[in-house]
């Protein structure tokens, strides 16, 4: 199962890409305001075009078919030659810092926004220079999500190409319609459960901050403080009064008769695919394979349900197209992004990869219920923070999440977890 491979599979090596910031190349002051008044990007009409320029895109099928036609299209319009190169997220990441300097690298590269932060920090990527009208092609939260302050300065350091957050998935020839609350989510759980033959109403994995912080959300609980783009990562609001209540709730759903706290991923998916699972919590990544598992009549989906009374705050990851400080044509290579995302080129990718637009209109135009619930859903997503110290995060909150499914006190647990934070943030030096 591809679970949410584009935002956290990376994270195994965030240590080594701080090692690796110190190392970084020393930046000339950036003077360009990211989010000027002006309606084009007169840069690139005033700089040298290129005769060609580089791409590395992700290796998913889909995607580089998508982008591979994209791209043709920007050759014939502007006579640059776009050399499309296939290779995995996490590949990048590990070569950019070694391809770039040698001159080796791409002018753009594809990355997740969460690791913006990190990127930055190496030096690795180019603050973009792009106006407040090409900014409004973009949802707020795509925009918000690529937005990041270093060294005081806040800019934009990617063109948005797809934006994701997840929600429930039920099968309709298991639980009768699609849950609006969280209360109709555990009334799944304890009416159509039978334990001992591994059938459940609802289903979920226990140690999975991503998936569960809605409950934490909702009652007021955080990551960190601050704005989008400028956390204070010294203010963490994972075991306030009101995140406690959210992580008592999310205990309510396991133990006896309930969700077996050793439930693991492999687990939840494998049941619902078999038909044996009412509902679980899962992104637009799995929906291929659960239509073909269950079959696209009996395949629901709803935006999260709601909990203390308001719609549900996911967390949102957005990929984008991000500039390389090794670039020879900043300006060009801005510009090929900004054709890649615009709303007609994001329909041909939402068409052909099956991944959200972060465009308003393209995605209001997506005539598919499943989807149109999933832009529902990214309505109310925050999301997620792309400062290098998220890494010092999930470990902690996830082994809180166990204990929580398996039992122990809240309020302790939830406190032990943000005091291992702050001491992994600080050992770290971030």
């Amino acid at each position: 199962m591809k679970k949410k491979f584009s935002f956290l599979l990376l994270t195994a090596i965030l240590a080594l890409f701080m090692l690796l910031a110190a190392c970084a190349p020393d930046r000339e002051e950036n003077t360009t305001d990211s989010g000027n008044d002006d309606a084009t990007n007169e840069e690139t009409d005033t700089s040298e075009k290129p005769e060609e320029l580089t791409i590395w895109v992700n290796d998913v099928e889909e995607q580089l078919a998508a982008i591979e036609k994209i791209a043709a299209d920007y050759e014939e319009q502007e006579g640059i030659k776009v050399n499309v190169v296939a290779k995995s997220m996490l590949d990048q990441l590990q070569e950019l810092s070694l391809a770039g300097p040698e001159g080796n690298g791409p002018d753009l590269f594809f990355q997740p926004h969460d690791q913006i932060g990190n990127i930055v920090a190496q030096g690795l990527i180019e603050p973009l220079n792009i106006s407040d009208e090409e900014l409004s092609g973009y949802s707020d939260a795509a925009v918000a999500a690529v937005t990041y302050q270093f060294d005081g300065q806040t800019d934009v350091y990617g063109v948005p190409q797809a934006i994701e957050t997840y929600g429930i998935f039920y099968n309709k020839g298991i639980v009768p319609e699609a849950p609006e609350t969280i209360d109709d989510l555990k009334s799944y759980l304890e009416d159509y459960s039978d334990p001992s033959n591994d059938q459940y109403g609802f289903l979920m994995k226990p140690n999975d901050l991503y998936f569960a912080y809605p409950f934490f959300s909702n009652f007021g609980g955080y990551i960190f403080g601050g704005d989008i783009g400028e956390y204070d990562t010294t203010d963490i609001g994972l075991n306030t009064e009101g995140a406690v209540e959210g992580g008592e709730l999310f205990q309510s759903f396991f133990g006896a008769g309930k969700i077996p706290a050793a439930t693991t991923v492999d687990v939840v998916d494998g049941l619902f695919t078999e038909g044996k699972v009412g509902a679980v919590i899962n992104g637009p990544w799995s929906i291929p394979t659960y239509k073909e598992a269950i079959g696209e009549e009996n395949l629901g989906f709803a935006p999260f349900p709601q909990i203390n009374g308001e719609p549900s705050k996911t967390l949102v990851g957005v990929k984008s197209w991000m500039v390389s400080y090794y670039s020879e044509s900043k300006d060009w290579a801005t510009n090929l992004a900004l054709f890649m995302t615009n709303e007609e080129n994001l329909s041909h990718y939402f068409e052909t990869a099956g991944e959200l637009p972060p465009n308003p209109n393209a995605l209001e135009a997506i005539d598919d219920p499943i989807y149109a619930a999933f832009a529902e859903q990214i309505e109310y997503g925050v999301p997620m923070p792309s400062t290098p110290q998220m890494s010092q995060v999930w470990e902690p909150m996830n082994n809180a999440l166990q204990f929580l499914a398996e039992g122990e006190d809240a309020k302790s647990v939830l406190d032990e977890a943000v005091q291992q934070i702050k001491d992994n943030i600080a050992a770290s030096g971030q």
